[in-house]
């Protein structure tokens, strides 16, 4: 049972401890303990999002688009940004601790008789608690974005009504191969038999692979090119960005593909893309001062690339100054070279993370990227947030966990009772390269 009375404390103890086994890419023991709580899956509708950039903002717009409509829908996504709760919501409520106490008590249960080396591994558990709650709830339909790849990513025991990959980029590298093609053959692993698949995938060698899964599998595939992401028809979004319409355009193709399973007004769809929320995906605040705080989770090149586009279209004259924590498994060197040439300071933060680039080596990558700008190091975010960089127009990025912090550090998120974004730190394991069928 769970210590500390049953409490929601105790419960993100037990989930700490699951860190210990660290991500273990296969569907064994999330298929072992499903089953154990009555595989609360098969009660369901799912759309299934993979990708390496936009899942969490497509996700967020198919979500608030099937909230317009009226529909109970869940949203599981990853990571958090402060609190483990952010994963699990329903109709954009984040699950009540209680539940979570709840549903931690029953797989403490369910794991019982498992073996030693095969206990499951936080995200394991988290999905399996998602779907029980989601179950519990009767969503009407839950918006299921995978967490590591697809095809052996834990919400990969699912079969959606469809499956959505956003883009084929290089991020994890380490665990999903080293090709474009390699990365793509995981992602496409989330394509079930029969179940369409829309994809917003540019790179050919990428795109030639989710085609080939999708023709061996039965399954109808939308591709939106080019032309199609921006032939107009786009609601006005509530979120910043061009690369945004993209997101918008699959989350309309995957509605329109739905509409004869889930049927979606004219004036849902506009609501709910005008309306969406994302936290921390380039989100502008003014503070009372009149100071602007860019927020935004770029986390790899692309994304870095991204938020360079963003800030030359909503802000040509500005030189902001960059607050930069980023992960040491990442491109670091990329992401600098793409950004510290739009900054007129850079202050350079460790991420609060086992797996935090060191600033020291951020900081000559950045000196070479822009010469004679001025940079800075600090030993945490708190030492410049909120008050220390008084800075006109500050920009924060690099790292979700960063974002996660410094919006802990400007109380736009309810702060959690203890430190719940470690829980976001996992270790993995390379996966078996695909077989091609």
């Amino acid at each position: 049972m769970i210590t500390e009375n049953d409490s929601y404390e105790g419960a993100v103890e037990f989930l700490y401890s699951l860190r210990w086994f660290g991500t273990k890419l296969g569907l064994e023991n999330t298929l072992k303990l499903a089953a154990r709580a009555g595989h609360p899956q098969r009660t369901l509708r799912f759309i299934h999002v993979a990708g390496t950039n936009g899942k969490g903002s497509t996700c967020a717009m198919l979500e608030s688009i099937y909230r317009a409509a009226g529909l109970r829908v869940g949203l599981f996504t990853s990571p958090h940004l402060v609190s483990f709760r952010e994963r699990i919501q329903m109709n954009r409520q984040l699950i009540a601790e209680a539940d979570v106490v709840r549903w931690v008590e029953r797989v403490r249960s369910w794991m019982k008789g498992l073996a030693e080396d095969h206990q499951p591994t936080f995200f394991e558990v988290a999905t399996v608690i998602a779907l029980g709650h989601f179950a519990e709830q009767k969503c009407d339909v839950v918006i299921w974005e995978t967490g590591l790849g697809g095809r052996l990513d834990a919400t990969n025991i699912v079969t959606p009504l469809a499956s959505v990959i956003t883009n084929v980029q290089y991020d994890h590298q380490q665990w999903l191969g080293e090709t474009l093609a390699s990365i793509a053959e995981e992602k496409a692993g989330i394509i079930k038999e029969g179940v369409p698949i829309i994809t917003a995938a540019e790179a050919p060698e990428a795109l030639a692979v989710i085609e080939r899964i999708a023709r061996e599998r039965k399954a109808p595939l939308v591709e939106l090119t080019s032309s199609s992401r921006l032939g107009g028809g786009i609601p006005a979004l509530s979120l910043m960005g061009e690369h945004q319409e993209v997101n918008a355009a699959l989350a309309l193709a995957t509605v329109k593909t739905l509409q004869p399973q889930i049927p979606v007004s004219e004036a849902a769809i506009q609501s709910g893309l005008s309306s969406v929320d994302w936290p921390g995906r380039l989100q502008l605040i003014t503070r009372p001062s009149g100071q602007k705080i860019l927020l935004d989770g770029a986390h790899n090149v692309a994304g870095a690339k991204v938020l360079a586009a963003a800030l030359k279209a909503h802000f040509p004259s500005a030189r902001p100054t960059f607050v930069l924590g980023i992960l040491q498994d990442k491109d670091w060197t990329g992401m600098c070279e793409v950004l510290a040439p739009l900054a007129g300071r850079i202050l350079l933060v460790p991420v609060r993370s086992e797996r935090a680039a060191i600033p020291r080596e951020l900081a000559d990558v950045c000196r070479k990227a822009n010469p004679g700008v001025e940079v800075a190091i600090f030993d945490s975010l708190h030492e410049v947030l909120p008050d220390r960089a008084r800075d006109p127009f500050l920009v924060v990025a690099g790292s979700l966990y960063l974002i996660g912090e410094a919006m802990g550090l400007l109380e736009l998120l309810p702060s959690a009772a203890r430190d719940e974004r470690g829980l976001n730190e996992w270790g993995g394991q390379p996966a078996e390269p695909a077989k091609k069928t």
